[in-house]
C-alpha cells in the first residue's frame, strides 16, 4: 500500500509546487486556489480587489500555504508590476493559472464600447501579458523540475452559441482558446499551455458586488444534470498541473457535464 500511494503522490501530486491562480478569491478561480492549496501547493492568489484578497488568503492560509497579491491585470503594467511581486516571493512559478475574468451582457443594439474593451482587457489581453511578464520565472521552474504549466480558464461559451448576449465574453474566450494553442506550440518543450473550459456553476455574473444564484432550469441543459463543482474545477487544475498531465499541451478541456460537447 505504502508503495501504491508514492505511485499516486509521484504522478499526480503537486506538493511544494508554486502556484498562481488570478482571480483566485472567489467562484471557480477560488476553487482551483483552495484545490492547489490543500494538495500541499505554495500559492498565491489575486484580485483587483484588495479586501477580497485578504480574506481569501486568511480562509485559505487555514488549509495551507496561500498568500494573496492584490493585482490590476487590465493593463501590460499591472501585469509586469504583478509579475515582479510573485518573482519577490516565489523565484519561480511551477503553474499559472489565468482565470481573472470579466463579462458584460447587453442587447445587441445597446451593446457598448466600454463593455467590449474591459471584457477584452482583462479576459485576452491579461493572459497574454502575464505569460510574458512571467516568462522568466516560469522557465526557471522548468529548469528546475520539467515543464511549468500555465492553465488558461476559457469557457464552454466558446464552443457553442450562448443564449445570453454576452458577445464580447463569448468572443473573448474563443480568442483565448486559440491563443493558448499558439503559446503551447512556441513555448514547447519547457512550458505546457493547456485550457480548462468551464461548463455552469451554481453563481453567475456579480450584480452591485453580489454573486447572483443560477436558475435551476438552465440544468436541462447539461445531459449529466448538475451544476459544475467546485471539485469538478480543481481536480481537472490539478490532474494538467501533475506529472500525469505532462505530455497535454496545446489542449480545451470541457468541464461542462456534456452541456457543450453532446448537445
Amino acid at each position: 500500500m505504502a508503495e501504491e500511494g508514492s505511485y499516486l503522490e509521484e504522478l499526480f501530486g503537486v506538493r511544494g509546487k508554486r502556484v498562481v491562480v488570478t482571480g483566485g478569491v472567489r467562484g471557480i478561480g477560488r476553487a482551483i486556489a483552495h484545490g492547489f492549496v490543500a494538495a500541499g501547493a505554495d500559492v498565491i492568489v489575486s484580485s483587483r480587489n484588495a479586501e477580497d484578497c485578504a480574506t481569501a488568503a486568511v480562509e485559505l492560509g487555514k488549509v495551507g500555504q496561500c498568500r494573496a497579491v492584490p493585482a490590476e491585470l487590465s493593463t501590460v503594467e499591472g501585469c509586469r508590476s504583478f509579475a515582479g511581486e510573485v518573482g519577490e516571493f516565489m523565484g519561480g512559478v511551477d503553474v499559472l493559472v489565468n482565470n481573472a475574468g470579466a463579462q458584460h451582457e447587453a442587447p445587441l443594439g445597446e451593446f457598448p464600447e466600454s463593455g467590449w474593451d474591459s471584457v477584452f482587457d482583462i479576459n485576452v489581453k491579461a493572459p497574454f501579458f502575464l505569460v510574458q511578464a512571467m516568462l522568466p520565472l516560469l522557465e526557471a521552474a522548468a529548469a528546475r523540475s520539467g515543464p511549468a504549466r500555465v492553465i488558461s480558464v476559457g469557457s464552454i461559451n466558446a464552443l457553442h452559441v450562448a443564449s445570453s448576449q454576452t458577445y464580447a465574453y463569448s468572443a473573448s474566450k474563443a480568442a483565448v482558446h486559440h491563443l493558448s494553442r499558439h503559446l503551447a506550440q512556441r513555448l514547447a518543450p519547457s512550458i505546457t499551455v493547456n485550457v480548462l473550459a468551464p461548463g455552469i456553476f451554481p453563481t453567475g455574473i456579480r450584480r452591485n458586488g453580489v454573486e447572483q444564484p443560477r436558475d435551476p432550469g438552465v440544468l436541462a441543459t447539461v445531459p449529466l444534470n448538475r451544476f459544475l463543482s467546485p471539485s469538478d474545477v480543481a481536480g481537472t487544475a490539478l490532474f494538467l498541473a501533475s506529472a500525469a498531465g505532462a505530455y497535454l499541451t496545446g489542449a480545451v478541456l470541457p468541464v461542462d457535464g456534456g452541456a457543450a460537447t453532446t448537445v
